[in-house]
């Protein structure tokens, strides 16, 4: 029985991941590592900036400027502005709301980020009160500290959770928590979901799975 469905929020509620990539590949280019959209949403899609910080100073052999981030959120934001939810997955959240099945949001991005992303959706009002981000917690994806943090705070236990994620590492965090995990591989090769319960690339689809999960 499913007693909580956890939504990441990037690529799965709302439609970010092509243009946060881009900025993000763009950025490091000007920093003197040059990286390709793909190979942005290769090594960092659905983990938190703390870990690409980490992993291309790492390569670079020296840090990357102290305000890339700022600098990668203010074009991000920027480009919120168009910022369009995901679709059908409005549909699923009124399922969830007229089943009565408690949902919640768990994110590598940070608050403010994701307060700006689903205001711009108009998704705020609905998650507003459950929302965890990898600011919270020791270590981010693919570590299953923010799951086990968003279950624990909402009561529930792990083994009743579904997380809806749509990145490896997400994922891979799902599974270290002991949750049942859709993998939503609309932007993201199924192969690199394969760790997931159910692969699915339809919203529409979406119901069925936790219905029957």
């Amino acid at each position: 029985m499913t007693g909580l469905v956890i939504f990441d929020n990037d690529g799965v509620l709302v439609d970010s991941e092509r243009l946060a990539n881009t900025i993000l590949a763009e950025l490091l280019t000007e920093a003197g590592l040059p990286y390709t959209f793909d190979e942005a949403v290769r090594d960092f899609m659905g983990g938190s900036m703390k870990s690409m910080r980490e992993k291309t100073e790492a390569q670079l052999g020296r840090p990357l400027p102290a305000d890339l981030e700022d600098r990668y959120h203010q074009r991000l934001f920027d480009g919120f502005a168009d910022l369009q939810a995901i679709e059908g997955v409005e549909d699923v959240l009124d399922w969830l709301d007229a089943a009565g099945t408690p949902y919640c949001l768990a994110s590598s991005g940070t608050h403010r980020r994701i307060r700006t992303a689903l205001t711009a959706v108009g998704f705020w009002d609905r998650f507003e009160g459950r929302i965890f981000s990898a600011e919270d917690v020791a270590h981010g994806k693919p570590a299953p500290d923010l799951f086990l943090h968003a279950a624990a705070t909402m009561g529930v236990v792990p083994g009743n959770c579904v997380v809806v994620e749509d990145s490896p590492l997400g994922v891979a965090a799902a599974n270290a928590a002991g949750m049942t995990v859709f993998g939503y591989a609309a932007m993201t090769d199924p192969a690199k979901l394969a760790g997931a319960d159910q692969v699915f690339s339809k919203m529409a689809t979406l119901t069925e799975l936790i219905a029957n999960a």
